[in-house]
């Protein structure tokens, strides 16, 4: 008997089962359990609450035509919380002060808790960009009728904000994801792992790896595989990516969130602290999409130091935006003009964030470093500290400060390597 379509309403949970929006509170024996233990002052056994989280996560949906789609619960809180704890900031500077200061705990503590399980979030893409948007609806709904911004000022503010997300978009995308070879997978999972990846002495006797035949190099990188034989057997080993069951050309790496080896990977765009935090774009960058995250970065340095400029400019009427940000008398005289004092210093704290991200990215770049390489450089002390330790130089890519920028404004002009075809 052919099975009926779901209904808007319904949906097929984890376990492969027909459920419906009206029961999302009905049968969850974990939920039962942990109340049950927390009403009588018992610990929870191990694994309770992320069992909880699991079953949580996947019964909040909204109706759809062809079944309940599953809402991503890290999108919602940034859309809650963030309008709440600014309009409560803005009630007062010291219930501001407050909140501006525990927000980076809350953020930070999230971000180690996400990354120290390994979990790719969606929490900060949608904080950073749900912030843009809502700072700029605060500046056309409460700085734009005081009339002294003028109809240019905001088409160029809506025109960097545009070409912002127009790079990020595209710093989205692949980020230049080595193909894993499907003709080999499987051969490569029952045969290599007995050989040179655990290092054995035999290597990969009498094993060749075909793939691109030349082996042209950019500043010490290699471009495309090369024939490699048992002679080179110290380089596969170095090369070898074990989880991808590839070769991996020069200044490629595995990313663990994304599980997958990127060309000349950068970083996976998470934060080490809070300020910076705003900025992950939940993917990898790397040799295709290096340049569209620093146009990003940069239109966002741009708009945001622009917009806090005009707010400024308008709230605290004779006063430069530095002075303004610390002194300004009649900001919180009224709610319109605290909640756009709160706005401003909120994006004053990104965007000092954001600033100190462009500034490590450029010096990388001046230096043809990578954020990965300067890692591994410092784990095995092998790289010079420079300018007060803000870049870490390798000294293997460095060939002077226009080479290395001509370089990274010749990434992803090539064709896209190609991964080992055959292991014979």
């Amino acid at each position: 008997m052919e099975e009926q379509p779901l209904c808007c309403c319904e949906y097929v949970d984890r376990s492969g089962q027909r459920n419906h929006l009206a029961a999302c509170c009905c049968d969850c024996p974990d939920l039962d359990e942990g109340c049950e233990r927390w009403l009588t002052c018992r610990s929870l056994p191990p694994g309770a609450l992320e069992r909880i989280a699991d079953t949580v996560a996947d019964r909040v949906r909204i109706p759809w035509f062809a079944g309940a789609v599953k809402v991503n619960v890290s999108l919602v809180p940034p859309l809650v919380l963030l309008p709440v704890l600014l309009h409560i900031a803005a009630l007062h500077f010291l219930l501001g002060l407050v909140i501006l200061t525990s927000l980076p705990v809350v953020v930070l503590w999230y971000y180690y808790l996400t990354h120290r399980r390994k979990e790719r979030t969606l929490f900060f893409l949608s904080l950073g960009l749900f912030s843009l948007g809502y700072m700029y609806y605060v500046f056309l709904q409460e700085v734009v009728p005081r009339g002294h911004v003028g109809y240019s000022q905001v088409v160029a503010l809506t025109c960097g904000l545009i070409l912002m997300l127009a790079a990020l978009t595209r710093a989205k995308r692949d980020p230049g994801y080595l193909p894993i070879p499907a003709s080999n997978e499987k051969s490569l999972q029952q045969d290599l792992p007995n050989k040179s990846v655990r290092g054995s002495s035999n290597g990969l006797h009498g094993v060749t790896i075909s793939g691109a035949a030349s082996g042209r190099a950019l500043n010490g990188e290699v471009k495309s595989y090369c024939r490699m034989s048992a002679e080179k057997l110290e380089g596969v080993k170095r090369d070898w990516c074990a989880k991808c069951q590839l070769v991996k050309p020069a200044r490629a790496g595995h990313c663990r969130l994304c599980g997958r080896c990127v060309r000349r990977l950068d970083h996976h765009c998470v934060c080490k602290v809070f300020l910076l935090s705003f900025w992950r774009i939940n993917s990898c960058v790397g040799e295709q999409n290096h340049q569209a995250f620093i146009l990003a970065l940069s239109f966002f340095m741009v708009t945001a130091v622009y917009g806090i400029t005009l707010t400024l400019h308008t709230i605290c009427r004779g006063r430069t935006p530095f002075v303004a940000l610390f002194y300004c008398p009649g900001a919180y005289s009224d709610y319109s003009s605290a909640l756009s004092f709160t706005c401003v210093w909120y994006c004053a704290i990104v965007t000092a964030g954001m600033g100190y991200i462009l500034l490590i990215q450029l010096l990388n770049i001046s230096y043809n470093v990578t954020e990965r390489e300067a890692r591994l450089a410092l784990r095995d002390n092998t790289g010079r500290r420079l300018l007060g330790g803000l870049v870490i130089d390798t000294g293997q890519y460095n060939r002077g400060f226009l080479c290395n920028w001509g370089h990274f404004v010749s990434l992803g002009s090539s064709p896209p390597q190609r991964s080992a075809e055959d292991i014979v």
